[in-house]
């Protein structure tokens, strides 16, 4: 097995980014999600309920600065954005802290299950894809660890999915049967919730090593 592609999304909600190369932290990839759209409450705003966010683009600048569309995310041209998509009370903010993921920091997908699904991958949103893997083996994988190099992550669980996976990542066009597949053929669960046990530096074609043993029972009892 081997890491196949990488992904990133900078302002969570919106179109990420692929890598070639990314420092993993204990909160998942490097500059993933430190940006998110909230309203006047302070809940955030997502794609569930206004796939138009999915037409824009999260990225990173080579100094590390949050980018849409190639614009600073602290701009006017990006606030106008957001509000015509959300509303005059919707912002960009920027949080780091761990509430900013739905499960958990990393999400992992296989290019076996992704051929099982039959639509594009994108539509999964994973920070790691990995290649060379069989059929729906990684269903098989909760409890279990990932050795990407010096990277440990463990793996908690699947993923439950939610009517994102309806939207064309390109068009936005929306087609629910594509979710209500994944109910019907997947029991409603398709990628991994995964967490960081030992961070460092992976790279597209690293070898991948699925693991068990003391050190990964360990750390899933105290993520527990």
């Amino acid at each position: 097995m081997n890491v196949a592609e990488l992904w990133r999304y900078p302002v969570k909600t919106m179109a990420g980014e692929r890598l070639t190369r990314v420092a993993v932290t204990s909160l998942g990839l490097e500059g993933d999600r430190v940006v998110h759209v909230e309203d006047a409450r302070g809940h955030f705003v997502t794609s569930r309920t206004h796939p138009r966010f999915l037409g824009h683009k999260g990225t990173l600048s080579t100094s590390g600065d949050v980018l849409v569309d190639g614009r600073a995310w602290e701009s006017a041209e990006v606030a106008a954005d957001v509000m015509s998509i959300a509303g005059p009370d919707a912002t960009l903010e920027r949080f780091e802290g761990p509430e900013r993921f739905d499960v958990l920091p990393l999400l992992v997908a296989t290019d076996g299950a992704i051929a099982a699904f039959g639509h594009d991958g994108r539509r999964l949103r994973p920070n790691i894809i990995i290649g060379g893997v069989d059929g729906l083996e990684e269903r098989a994988w909760p409890g279990a660890c990932l050795r990407i190099g010096a990277v440990l992550i463990g793996v908690q669980d699947l993923r439950g999915r939610c009517i994102m996976t309806s939207f064309d990542p390109d068009t936005q066009k929306q087609d629910k049967s594509i979710t209500k597949g994944i109910y019907e053929r997947f029991e409603g669960t398709l990628a991994l919730n995964c967490f960081v046990i030992e961070p460092g530096t992976i790279s597209v074609g690293d070898p991948v090593a699925l693991v068990r043993g003391r050190r990964c029972a360990d750390a899933h009892e105290a993520a527990e």
